[in-house]
């Protein structure tokens, strides 16, 4: 709230409400209805993958375990929030809980990849090289990403006796079913594809969705503009300082479309409707799950 109120604080409030004004709510609920469809994609990717590495989830399991992550993520911080509900659902369910832990730090992973796979197409489709506003900060932020992950390796190797060498019992047993789970997964490449293909099909029809809702805003940008700025704004919102994102992501696509010209004012109105449909979502995602913990959730194998 207060990230949202900064920003409120320093837009004109008129054009912001013509904008939000233009949003009728039979087009809000038919763009509600096709994101919860599309949800049954993200569904499908997270079964795939985590039933990759060993979990032994039905269908109606890890439905029930990706909407209680949905919900969780409304009230926990950064949209990374939700896997925590989501993993106690699934660790309670699996009678292989370090499989369930690795598939969804699996399909995390895939997340990302099909994000920066849309930012890479939104990158080649631009005509020309991108706005100047990013050039200047582009080393600094490339040398940041470089020690970061220096740090974390040699954080990694320092720690990697210490960790791997203890002698209980039962921390051993715990580290080889993780490793049992990631040795499953290597073996089956092509369900990591498929869960690619599904991560950037489900991401790429949030990027639809979120364009529809600009021009119906009156923010008319190229498709290629909203494929580069949509997914680093929701990578943005990772970082564990807002409950689900909300704020942090409406502020990224503030400043990252405007360098192409995209009136503030609209950017914000484009990301507040979102922002509502992303919230009765995770509402619906919610009861979902409450129905859900009444079937009949008996493991499968993959």
């Amino acid at each position: 709230m207060l990230i949202l109120g900064v920003l409120l604080y320093l837009l004109p409030l008129a054009p912001l409400r013509n904008a939000l004004s233009r949003v009728a709510l039979t087009r809000f609920m038919a763009v509600l209805l096709i994101y919860l469809l599309v949800l049954a994609g993200g569904i499908a990717k997270w079964h795939t993958v985590v039933n990759s590495a060993g979990a032994q989830l039905g269908f109606a399991c890890s439905a029930e375990c990706y909407t209680s992550g949905l919900f969780g993520a409304l009230f926990l911080p950064s949209i990374i929030g939700g896997d925590v509900a989501r993993l106690a659902v699934g660790i309670s369910h699996s009678p292989r809980p370090a499989a369930v832990i690795t598939g969804n730090v699996a399909d995390r992973f895939l997340d990302v990849a099909a994000q920066l796979t849309l930012v890479s197409l939104g990158v080649m489709l631009l005509p020309g090289l991108l706005p100047v506003p990013f050039e200047a900060p582009a080393k600094p932020v490339l040398l940041a990403g470089v020690v970061g992950a220096a740090i974390l390796f040699g954080f990694a190797v320092a720690l990697r006796r210490p960790l791997l060498g203890g002698r209980s019992i039962r921390f051993r047993r715990r580290l080889a079913q993780l490793s049992h789970a990631i040795r499953a997964l290597r073996r089956r490449p092509g369900r990591l594809v498929l869960g690619w293909l599904l991560g950037t099909s489900v991401q790429g029809s949030y990027v639809l969705l979120t364009a529809f809702l600009g021009i119906t805003c009156g923010l008319r940008l190229p498709l290629r503009v909203w494929l580069f700025a949509w997914p680093l704004a929701k990578i943005a919102a990772v970082l564990p300082i807002t409950q689900g994102g909300i704020g942090v992501r409406e502020a990224a696509l503030v400043v990252l479309l405007r360098p192409f010209g995209a009136p503030a004012s609209e950017v914000l109105a484009t990301g507040i409707v979102w922002e509502g449909v992303i919230v009765s979502g995770g509402l619906l995602a919610g009861v979902t799950a409450f129905l859900l913990r009444r079937w009949p959730c008996d493991p499968r194998y993959p």
